[in-house]
């Protein structure tokens, strides 16, 4: 790393540490010529290519803000959408490749917003699944009772502690939310 002041290529970390979660690394240095201190800010490449073939850095700003009007009415915290896109992030680094696709940014948010709310869930997934008929939101709504069911079996199945389970929402109050938004 060059210093900044004298532009010497040589210079010795004083200093590390984590930072932004874990995302990137924050180094202290000091140059071994002029002796003066500059921090570095490390971060491994992650892009995203669009569908129109440019490429930009990962934001996780653009997440939450692709998520929230999906949650626009519900009970979801900016804190909440935060921590989801922290987790997409953390699910798409773990691919091990430096570039993604738009596409799959959106199927990486697809479990955690369900998880965090259905009914923003369904409204995400309606515009990101290009949902065309009733019959496309009565498939999703199906696949949702069907997981609900499947985890309240699983959770008093051979087990003495309490799960919280979401009460799978009526046809009628998800194409009411749906009108209302």
């Amino acid at each position: 790393m060059h210093c900044p002041f004298c532009h010497n290529p040589d210079s010795r970390v004083v200093d590390t540490r984590i930072a932004d979660d874990g995302a990137s690394i924050r180094r202290r240095r000091a140059c071994t010529s002029c002796k003066k201190r500059f921090t570095t800010l490390e971060t491994s490449s992650f892009q995203v290519v669009k569908r129109a073939g440019v490429v930009e850095p990962f934001s996780r700003n653009k997440v939450v803000s692709g998520v929230k009007k999906a949650c626009q009415g519900r009970p979801v915290s900016d804190d909440d959408l935060a921590i989801l896109a922290q987790q997409v992030e953390e699910q798409l680094r773990l691919t091990g490749v430096s570039n993604v696709s738009s596409d799959e940014v959106g199927k990486a948010i697809l479990p955690f917003l369900r998880d965090l709310d259905e009914i923003a869930y369904l409204r995400f997934a309606s515009v990101y699944r290009a949902f065309n008929t009733l019959e496309d939101f009565e498939e999703a709504i199906r696949i949702l009772r069907e997981r609900n069911k499947d985890n309240a079996s699983a959770s008093t199945s051979g087990s003495h502690f309490s799960s919280k389970t979401k009460k799978a929402p009526s046809n009628r109050e998800i194409l009411d939310s749906l009108l209302d938004s």
